[in-house]
């Protein structure tokens, strides 16, 4: 492989925590050094002319890892496909993807998980790590065979928004998993409060007679996972805080020392409840969008280090899920190829310094998994993102790669766009 030169950029060092003018190095996949100097000195021998890069003080940071990327293989694959989501997850500065395992059938077999992996490998131009379901069919009524699913690659067991009711079920798949190191992925939600629920309890959406469901669902459902992560020692992610109330809980749970992080997604960072007012279905996600209280509250929790990382909680929806009325309409959004420049409005707006964004969005995710990513840094992988803070443009949802076209941005006015990706050193995307 030809080593690569990227010279005269901006890197953005999540580790540090700092952005300084350098130059990166890249052979044989992995990052060999990182200059200070934006113009270093390196011979033809080991790097010709062709292999270098001028950045022009553009942004180098590593790659987003991605935890909570809905695929829709098996089952749904005219929503999205391993071949659609990576060439979307490339263009988005997207490296690596954690999928979920809530397909049609849910991946809670070795076998399951052994396609799941064979069709990524084939399709995907990004790295692919499995979640696996916790219980068999997310049914929540018997746990599914931890141990042979992390043999066969699963990273992480989760049954998604389909809560778990029985919490002696629960408990019991949590037990195992500690005894396996195994990591559990929790939709923190109390399911019967939150079930039907399309807006947060409040003025707002009795105004628009939308049904409702009040943040302490999200509170009631954190508490009671983490008063089992205590019970069992498990290793717990909470897939999505989004609500102030969540976040005392939180707090005393990583005061007390568990094994425990929690993610927001970059929906309920840059929307609130006030964006439901036209009924407008793309807006539909869960757990609802929240007051401006609320994403207030979460993007300090992000600053802090509080929320450890930041997703797209990308789920594609096709129109005829999406064109009904508000309440019947299926949640979720797209966010693969949006989520870097919609997060640059935080950068922008001055809420959200660049080496903090990405310590949720590469750093800290590669960590919770154990992964060598998210580090500018000799020895690190090569997966690594070029972009230009500062390029304005208009977000055009049929110019997307996802299959399904479900973002609330369509017609946004945005700021940010990715210039290239690196897998490994190698680069599988280029901008027009």
């Amino acid at each position: 492989m030809t080593p690569v030169l990227i010279a005269n950029a901006r890197l953005i060092d999540p580790e540090a925590g700092e952005v300084r003018e350098g130059a990166v190095l890249i052979e044989d996949g992995r990052i060999a050094e990182v200059f200070d100097t934006p113009a270093p000195d390196v011979s033809e021998d080991r790097v010709p002319a062709k292999a270098r890069r001028d950045a022009r003080g553009k942004c180098l940071a590593p790659g987003i890892v991605d935890i909570g990327v809905k695929v829709c293989e098996p089952g749904e694959r005219h929503k999205e496909s391993y071949k659609t989501a990576g060439d979307a997850a490339a263009a988005g500065g997207v490296t690596t993807m954690v999928t979920r395992p809530d397909t049609d059938p849910a991946i809670d077999t070795p076998e399951t998980l052994e396609f799941i992996r064979r069709r990524a490998v084939e399709a995907s131009l990004v790295h692919v790590l499995p979640m696996a379901a916790l219980t068999k069919g997310r049914q929540g009524r018997e746990m599914t065979e931890i141990g042979f699913l992390m043999d066969a690659g699963a990273v992480a067991f989760s049954d998604c928004d389909h809560v778990v009711r029985d919490t002696k079920v629960l408990t019991r798949a949590m037990t195992y998993a500690a005894g396996l190191g195994a990591l559990i992925v929790g939709h923190p939600q109390e399911p019967i409060l939150s079930d039907g629920g399309a807006a947060t309890s409040g003025k707002f959406a009795s105004l628009r007679g939308l049904p409702t469901v009040s943040p302490m669902a999200e509170r009631m459902g954190l508490d009671r996972d983490i008063a089992l992560v205590e019970m069992t020692g498990a290793r717990y992610h909470a897939d999505q805080v989004t609500a102030a109330r969540a976040l005392p809980p939180l707090e005393r749970a990583k005061r007390n020392g568990f094994d425990v992080t929690a993610a927001t997604s970059m929906h309920h960072l840059t929307l609130n409840e006030m964006d439901l007012a036209d009924y407008r279905t793309f807006f539909k996600v869960k757990p609802p969008l929240r007051s401006e209280d609320d994403r207030q509250a979460v993007i300090e929790a992000v600053k802090t280090g509080l929320i450890d990382i930041v997703s797209s909680m990308h789920t594609p929806q096709d129109e005829e899920s999406k064109r009904l009325p508000f309440e019947e309409a299926a949640s979720g959004a797209v966010g693969l190829e949006t989520m870097l420049p919609v997060l640059l409005r935080l950068y922008h707006s001055g809420d959200l310094p660049l080496p903090v964004l990405f310590r949720a969005l590469s750093l800290n995710p590669a960590r919770r998994l154990g992964l060598e990513a998210g580090r500018i840094a000799r020895g690190a992988p090569a997966d690594l993102v070029l972009f230009d803070p500062d390029k304005p443009f208009v977000l055009d949802r049929f110019k997307l790669r996802s299959k399904s076209k479900n973002t609330p941005f369509d017609g946004a006015r945005l700021q940010g766009k990715v210039i290239a990706t690196f897998v490994a050193g190698s680069a599988v995307y280029e901008a027009d």
